[in-house]
């Protein structure tokens, strides 16, 4: 039974209503005779522009008030960036839909410079996360890495006047935007491993609205679903937060699975890398399976470190 009407909740940036027109357009497209619309919302992440994700608690900022409205049922269904979806997801909700992936990479942007060899030394680079700060002094131990908060648009106003020699934002919301033409290099994986879920765009519900779960299916594409399972297995199996540097990232060739996961200290001082392959339909266990061999490394003392120096 195709409902009369669907409500999406969405943040008001411009790049989460993007990603909300597009399911939009999708939805309208598969069912034409239901009314598909937006709700807007402006959640406690979007609101706390002057400290990083990793003071102020994380992935979960973004999404709270969204999953409010599923709960008090002033939306269907809300559409995120699976990047930003907590590992595990609160009591009482449920991803129905994993979309087709974007790039999963993360893109070099600055005005001066065509790539990140070319940055002198003592150069300062704008970064949200952790996971690329870790890579990024690793990599480049003589650049300087700055935080840099807010929406895309603001991100790229604040290197236009000069606040950093050069940023870092994922390859996916750029091209979303009609950005493209800002990239000046894509990152290879083995320079910055992308953040679980990179790219891909997910649909929650409340748990017990499974009656849209058949309405959502044409909307699941299987391929990054798996991926992006294993990923976030890994991640979950690590405790993984915004608060830890935590990157994975799945492909797939001919069913089979390739996972790369690191775990690192902010300061890039300790990088830790492993990597396993499993046939599609063991994402789960292949993602739990390359946590246990970064945990045999050394993961988990290198988290409690990081998590016990963020505490002080």
């Amino acid at each position: 039974m195709i409902p009369q009407k669907l409500v999406i909740a969405s943040r008001e940036s411009a790049l989460a209503m993007w990603q909300a027109e597009h399911i939009q357009s999708r939805l309208r497209a598969l069912y034409p005779g239901c009314e598909v619309s937006i709700l807007g919302l402006t959640t406690q992440g979007d609101r706390i522009l002057d400290k990083t994700l990793s003071k102020i608690g994380g992935k979960g900022l973004f999404v709270k008030e969204l999953e409010q409205a599923l709960s008090d049922g002033r939306a269907d269904l809300a559409v995120h960036s699976i990047k930003d979806v907590p590992m595990v997801l609160p009591e009482g909700f449920t991803l129905a839909a994993i979309c087709e992936r974007e790039s999963p990479f993360d893109a070099f942007v600055s005005n001066n410079y065509q790539r990140l060899e070319d940055l002198p030394a003592g150069a300062i680079v704008g970064t949200s996360s952790l996971r690329r700060e870790a890579q990024l002094r690793a990599r480049f131990p003589q650049l300087q890495v700055a935080p840099l908060r807010g929406n895309v648009q603001t991100r790229l106003a604040k290197l236009d006047q000069g606040d950093y020699a050069a940023i870092i934002l994922a390859e996916a919301g750029l091209k979303r935007l009609g950005l493209t033409q800002r990239i000046r290099h894509t990152l290879s994986p083995a320079d910055s491993l992308p953040a679980a879920g990179q790219g891909a765009l997910g649909i929650e519900i409340a748990a017990h609205r499974s009656e849209l779960l058949p309405l959502l299916a044409p909307l699941n594409h299987a391929q990054t679903a798996a991926c992006v399972t294993a990923e976030r297995a890994l991640a979950r199996a690590l405790g993984g937060s915004c608060q830890v540097p935590l990157a994975a990232y799945c492909t797939e060739q001919d069913g089979l699975l390739t996972l790369h996961g690191l775990v690192g200290h902010p300061d890039g001082s300790v990088i830790l890398r492993e990597e396993a392959q499993a046939p599609r339909e063991y994402a789960d266990a292949l993602g739990r399976a390359v946590a246990k061999k970064l945990a045999d490394n050394g993961a988990q003392e290198l988290i409690a470190a990081v998590l016990a120096e963020q505490a002080t």
